[in-house]
């Protein structure tokens, strides 16, 4: 994945465990419009995400569809099959148009001052990040791997550090439709709450994401998980800290269209307590928890 405009970050390998459960998380295609409530802040606290369903009109995914294949074929890949030649295909995210509608979502909005904080999160007229485009395949795609996003450059490599410095939620934005088999981010559930104790101790200057994730427990990985799956339009905010992968095979019939911006916030979050925003909440909670 990506910061929210700079490379891609590499991701450590480390093994998934083979038991972990996988919670449904689909539902239906209603467009939300309103802010997150009370129960999907707590939601996002314990399980390290939300998903804002119909956050984007569906006409305007469709648009960004149409602009993401146009992208693509500058590197030979367009709507014939013996196109798809590779398991994944990476451009970034267009700029304008249907990307600045889709990124100035109302309840996109709602829900950053809500998680973030009125404010604090960086307005960007637009989406942002890299969008990998999967494509029906049995072809390992090469970046598998759990891992969490690096926020800030160092030496070539992207970091992060407890505060979470430069980045206040990972967002997953479904420009298409998305089930079980089409390949979608997989994400431990509660898996936010174990970093926090691994950054700490790097302070301010932090570590990079190969590093952090070295040093995750294998339990970690072994607990319920969750596919980022829905309708065009769905967008999930995830907690910074969240670990997470790409999965392979792509076993579905269409390309996946997803785009994974970070949402910037410049100085990160207070760690003592006295922040009140759910982001900052949970790194406190991950603190002052053993999260295995």
């Amino acid at each position: 994945m990506t910061t929210q405009s700079g490379p891609l970050a590499r991701p450590a390998r480390v093994a998934a465990c083979a038991g972990a459960r996988i919670l449904d998380a689909r539902c239906g295609g209603v467009r939300q419009t309103r802010a997150v409530d009370s129960r999907e802040i707590e939601q996002f606290e314990r399980d390290g995400y939300v998903a804002v369903r119909g956050a984007v009109d569906p006409d305007v995914a469709a648009v960004c569809r149409e602009a993401i294949w146009e992208a693509i074929a500058w590197q030979g890949v367009t709507r014939d099959r013996a196109t798809w030649t590779r398991p994944v295909v990476r451009v970034p995210c267009p700029e304008g148009g249907p990307f600045e509608a889709a990124g100035t979502a109302s309840a996109l909005w709602s829900a950053y001052d809500a998680l973030i904080g009125p404010g604090r999160w960086g307005r960007r007229r637009g989406v942002g990040g890299s969008v990998p485009v999967r494509f029906p395949s049995e072809e390992y795609p090469g970046d598998v791997g759990w891992h969490i996003e690096g926020s800030y450059e160092v030496n070539g490599e992207y970091w992060a550090n407890v505060r979470s410095r430069a980045r206040g939620l990972l967002a997953l934005f479904l420009f298409s439709d998305v089930g079980e088999d089409d390949a979608p981010t997989r994400m431990a559930i509660g898996s936010h709450l174990a970093m926090p104790r691994i950054l700490e101790p790097a302070g301010e200057t932090g570590m990079s994401g190969e590093e952090s994730i070295s040093r995750v427990r294998p339990s970690v990985m072994c607990r319920t998980v969750v596919h980022a799956t829905g309708r065009a339009g769905d967008v999930f905010l995830c907690h910074p800290f969240i670990v997470h992968t790409a999965t392979w095979p792509h076993r579905g019939t269409t390309p996946r269209m997803m785009a994974q911006p970070g949402i910037y916030v410049e100085d990160g979050f207070a760690i003592d307590g006295s922040d009140p925003s759910p982001v900052a909440r949970a790194i406190f909670a991950g603190l002052d928890t053993d999260a295995t």
